[in-house]
């Protein structure tokens, strides 16, 4: 299969400043929003912890935000306080010393909802923190006290909608959009009033009757359950009064024929009125995509060398795009991944694809790292199979693929940077497992990762050498970001996941702070197995398997990336359930089901799944 590694290294001169002396870092900075600011750039102007020092950097404290499931929310540090969310939970944390300051708990209404145990992040804004829920609400928050506001129901869980994106604020607006197209939803966008929670507006990404682009799905009725879900933060322009919405896949994601078309607004980054919810312009990257390579990740803006007015964006194709926003003309096209076409294997049905379904950008894009005009960007190198399901029915609630799916055994990651101007390839960084954690270019000559091996690093920015690297005993799959507090700059990430995009460890999801002068040293221990006490509990078996295993199996056991439990009890007995749990690659060797025992689950947790998934009918 001919395979494209991302064109030839190119090495491009920094741009010399004249420079007396370098200005001061401020005692206190913010994060306020997900990218840091609105503009999804990630840079920050901090240069306490710089290439010269970086190697004294250790840990200064973590707290355990939950005993099991994803953690892939972004990061937000205001006044000195961490906001971080789980699938259920909202966290307010001393940015300092980890010390807790309130936790808000939601309990689900829908028995969790139908589609994934996942969130990523909040919005904050004049003393509100706003986020979505697994089961279809929008919550407000006051950030002070972690009491409830107000809390709407915006969505259905019963058709697998579910909101996981970071919300972005605009003039009063709080702006989300409905996940869930994987699940066949008919996406949208809306915008309500931060004060109240009243819906202003909305936009449909999948245009039915008299909407403009729905003759662009000539199969009408399949527009119905489209897809088109958005599940990542936005970009905002505030001077244009823009925002930009990254669309994911159509549904169903593996059978085109099935929605001849366009497809519109799918796999496009659409631009909307922030006031109006109108459609200003949109680009889209694939026209009725058949394999699941939607654009997932928040854009970045920027002016290019000539001052014009630049986004930049990354898709689960494996490209990052560049596209001035004066013209609409794409000005680069760059892969960051290995690329290859699509091949049908030996029997005749099943197709091998580079990047696979979860390969490419996934949710956090591209950051611009201001000093060397830079864009630097995290992706997955992780090939797949997929088959094609001919007798396809759409049936809501669950996974409306119109096939199945199996990522290959061998994965890797990529940190890339290209030129801001051309798209041209500076430099690159191999990770030992998919990257998919924010990026965070500094001041300093750093750039501060991830990956789902749980590796913290920290690159030099001009050339990608690394310059620190740290076990932190959980997988990277949300925040990495920096600030000022008291004169003193720390790095905060999420570490702990366990998701679609699990590979090697685990880890409990887990708050992190790095500092000059913290300690240093192995990951902490994983704890030894217990020995089996009482009677296994499928009822709390259930609730395990929403937040560890419902990512890969589906929410009701029907399949996704691991296969369908349905009728277990037919195949493995109790026993021979809980090996298979407890060692996945003993049982069934080249799986690529994550081991998950000792951590993060324990004998009795074990017990408890197998108990449910055998009760499944």
């Amino acid at each position: 299969m001919k395979r494209h590694l991302f064109g030839v290294l190119v090495l491009v001169s920094p741009l010399l400043h004249a420079v007396e002396t370098a200005p001061s870092d401020p005692p206190n900075t913010q994060w306020s929003s997900y990218n840091g600011n609105v503009n999804g750039q990630r840079y920050a102007d901090l240069r306490q912890i710089d290439t010269g020092n970086v190697g004294q950097l250790g840990e200064i404290c973590r707290l355990v935000v939950d005993e099991l499931g994803s953690f892939h929310s972004g990061i937000v540090q205001v006044d000195g306080t961490l906001y971080v969310t789980t699938a259920t939970d909202t966290l307010a944390i001393d940015a300092t010393n980890c010390a807790l300051r309130w936790r808000h708990h939601y309990a689900t209404e829908e028995h969790g909802g139908n589609a994934l145990q996942v969130n990523r992040g909040v919005a904050y804004a004049s003393g509100r923190l706003f986020r979505g829920t697994v089961d279809g609400r929008l919550l407000a928050i006051d950030a002070q006290s972690g009491k409830t506001l107000w809390q709407y129901q915006i969505g259905d869980p019963q058709q697998g909608e579910f909101f996981a994106a970071a919300p972005q604020i605009y003039q009063g607006l709080v702006i989300l959009g409905a996940a869930g197209g994987d699940w066949g939803i008919r996406g949208r966008v809306m915008a309500f009033d931060a004060a109240t929670g009243r819906e202003m507006w909305r936009f449909n990404t999948i245009p039915r009757d008299d909407e403009p682009g729905a003759e662009t799905w000539q199969n009408a009725p399949s527009a119905r359950y489209g897809g088109g879900g958005t599940w990542t933060t936005y970009t905002l322009d505030m001077a244009a009064g823009e925002v930009f919405i990254p669309v994911g896949n159509p549904a169903p994601d593996f059978l085109p024929e099935h929605r001849p078309g366009e497809n519109l607004y799918t796999n496009s980054l659409v631009v909307l009125d922030a006031a109006t919810g109108r459609l200003k312009w949109y680009h889209q990257l694939l026209s009725n995509d058949g394999l699941d390579l939607d654009l997932g990740a928040a854009p970045v803006l920027y002016f290019d060398g000539k001052g014009e007015r630049i986004v930049a964006f990354g898709g689960k194709d494996g490209y990052l795009y560049g596209v001035n926003r004066e013209t609409k003309q794409r000005v680069f096209k760059t892969p960051v991944t290995t690329i290859a076409e699509p091949r049908v294997l030996p029997d005749g049905k099943t197709l091998e694809l580079c990047p696979g379904i979860l390969g490419g950008v996934e949710w956090n894009g591209p950051a611009y790292d201001r000093a060397n005009h830079a864009l630097v960007v995290g992706s997955v190198d992780w090939c797949a199979t997929l088959t094609r399901d001919e007798n396809f029915e759409y049936k809501p609630g669950v996974f409306n693929f119109g096939g199945s799916y199996q990522q290959l055994e061998k994965s890797r990651g990529w940190i890339v940077a290209v030129d801001a101007d051309t798209g041209a390839v500076r430099w690159q960084y191999e990770t030992p497992a998919p990257q998919i954690s924010g990026i965070t270019p500094t001041a300093g000559g750093l750039v501060f990762a991830g990956d789902i091996a749980g590796n913290f690093v920290a690159l030099d920015s001009k050339t990608g050498q690394r310059l620190f690297t740290a076990d932190t005993g959980g997988a990277h799959a949300g925040g990495v970001i920096t600030y000022m507090r008291d004169g003193r700059q720390y790095v905060a990430f999420a570490s702990g996941n366990v998701s679609r995009l699990t590979f090697g460890v685990v880890g409990k999801p887990t708050l992190v702070l790095y500092g000059l002068g913290g300690k240093s040293g192995a990951a902490p221990a994983v704890a030894a197995a217990g020995t089996p006490t009482g009677t296994p509990d499928p009822a709390a078996g259930r609730d395990i398997f929403g937040k560890v295993c419902a990512a890969c199996h589906g929410a009701q056991a029907e399949g996704g990336t691991g296969p369908s439990l349905s009728g277990l009890s037919a195949r493995l007995d109790f026993d021979a359930t809980v090996r298979w749990i407890e060692d996945p690659a003993a049982v069934k060797p080249g799986t690529a089901m994550p081991k998950l025992y000792p951590s993060p689950l324990d004998t009795a947790q074990v017990r408890d799944v197998a108990a449910f998934v055998q009760s499944l009918p």
